[in-house]
């Protein structure tokens, strides 16, 4: 049996308005470390395509499968997550919702005095964030130039995936891992920390923005690991 095979499988899922490639460092870090590591794509048209799209990926892996997602990427692995391989789930400053929950009805009720992340109006059943506040609601302690690439480079996020509602949540069946970005923007870190409580996850707090995946790859990927061990 190969290293990979004992460590076993990470798959990684990310959210709106961004691809799977900032996921790199959080890649290597556990590619690195025995891991074998796939990225789901998210076509991010609607919740159904997304699921679809990573149990795709679950399939093509052998055995046990450590299941993770940033933001959006959260809603997606709470459904995707009742796939039989998948053994633990790991949310990063993420959604996770309930069942009938989605995105839309997740971000209805703000806490008070919260950031409103600069989403502009759908165009043509999309939607995009503002590129002028892109970095400091998005990615707010990632370098400058970094940043405003992120914001040129946006995946435009289907008006559908935000109203996809869970049907079944894996969270209630499954061992959960969150990690709360104390510094995000975009979804609030007091909803971070009721989500991660309502879900019964082992949570940690770093400070970082919404895209601490980028930003701390180390810790995200400390916290993957402890789920992989179970």
């Amino acid at each position: 049996m190969s290293d990979n095979a004992q460590r076993g499988n990470v798959v990684l899922v990310h959210g709106g308005f961004v691809d799977g490639s900032g996921w790199q460092a959080v890649h290597e870090a556990l590619k690195a470390d025995g891991f074998r590591v796939a990225v789901v794509q998210n076509p991010t048209l609607s919740l159904e395509g997304d699921v679809a799209a990573t149990h795709q990926v679950i399939d093509s892996l052998p055995g046990p499968v450590t299941l993770v997602g940033h933001s959006y990427g959260g809603v997606v692995i709470t459904e995707a997550g009742n796939h039989p391989n998948v053994t633990a789930l790991v949310y990063i400053a993420a959604f996770a919702p309930d069942k009938s929950e989605s995105v839309n009805t997740l971000i209805s009720d703000p806490p008070a005095g919260a950031p409103v992340p600069p989403i502009l109006p759908p165009d043509e059943g999309f939607l995009f964030l503002d590129r002028e506040q892109f970095a400091d609601s998005f990615a707010g302690d990632l370098p400058r130039a970094q940043a405003e690439f992120m914001a040129d480079s946006q995946v435009p996020w289907g008006v559908g995936a935000l109203t996809g509602a869970v049907s079944q949540p894996a969270w209630r069946s499954k061992p959960s891992w969150y990690l709360v970005a104390t510094d995000d923007r975009m979804i609030p870190p007091p909803a971070q920390l009721a989500m991660a409580d309502r879900i019964g996850a082992q949570t940690v707090e770093v400070a970082a923005s919404h895209s601490v995946y980028v930003s701390q790859p180390d810790a995200v990927a400390d916290l993957i690991r402890q789920a992989a061990r179970g």
